[in-house]
């Protein structure tokens, strides 16, 4: 989005419809995979995280880009995030750690982000690197849902938290799983550099603004 395009009010458009069936999709996915279907969860998981590319393109292409929209959109790529950490770990396909890197990083977002923008009504603008992060953990765990076809090991530990790593067999989207939590880390420290830089400016303003008054009604005091 441009910084000169028009954010509006609406509420029911396209691309917002598109994110509340996303929402909607993230049960769905969760029942399918505990119940033992893995390849319908993987289709409805895919068709979840595919759409995210699609609903922002229609908002930009169309320029119907809302306020909602600007919420629901990466909300929703976060609940769908956390609730494939979460299965895939109850089904035993992905360790702990990884979950906990992720469950903590979005949450630590959305919540410094829900801050930002209600205390100091600034954003930070989603950077690609991050939209690159976040399809490296789709596709991974995409490959963790259908695991198959497992691949060896590198057999440089013999530690089952390591999988790829370890000795054995394991599927290879833990590999992109790496890839996006890797990058997901340096994106994490941008937007805290990004998010502290736009609270000092917001304090600046403040601060400016509030001079600005008590100066006016310095010089309309009476000598």
């Amino acid at each position: 989005m441009s910084k000169n395009e028009e954010v509006s009010n609406k509420i029911l458009t396209i691309p917002n419809v598109i994110s509340f069936v996303r929402l909607c999709l993230v049960p769905v996915f969760v029942f399918l995979l505990l119940d033992g279907h893995n390849y319908l969860a993987t289709f409805v998981f895919a068709l979840a995280a595919c759409t995210d590319f699609i609903d922002g393109q229609i908002a930009r292409r169309t320029h119907c880009v809302t306020k909602l929209g600007q919420l629901l959109d990466p909300a929703v790529d976060r609940a769908l995030m956390i609730a494939g950490v979460l299965c895939l770990m109850i089904v035993g396909r992905l360790p702990i750690w990884v979950v906990a890197f992720v469950v903590i990083r979005d949450l630590f977002l959305l919540c410094a982000g829900a801050y930002l923008l209600k205390r100091y009504k600034k954003r930070v603008p989603v950077i690609y690197p991050g939209k690159f992060a976040t399809t490296f953990l789709f596709v991974g765990f995409a490959g963790l849902l259908l695991n198959w076809p497992q691949v060896n090991g590198l057999g440089l530990f013999d530690i089952s938290w390591l999988p790829g790593f370890s000795m054995g067999t394991c599927s290879w989207g833990i590999w992109f799983v790496y890839a996006g939590l890797l990058l997901s880390a340096f994106v994490t420290a941008y937007y805290i550099w990004k998010g502290i830089r736009l609270r000092n400016e917001a304090l600046a303003e403040e601060a400016a603004a509030t001079n600005k008054v008590n100066d006016a009604t310095f010089e309309l005091e009476p000598e």
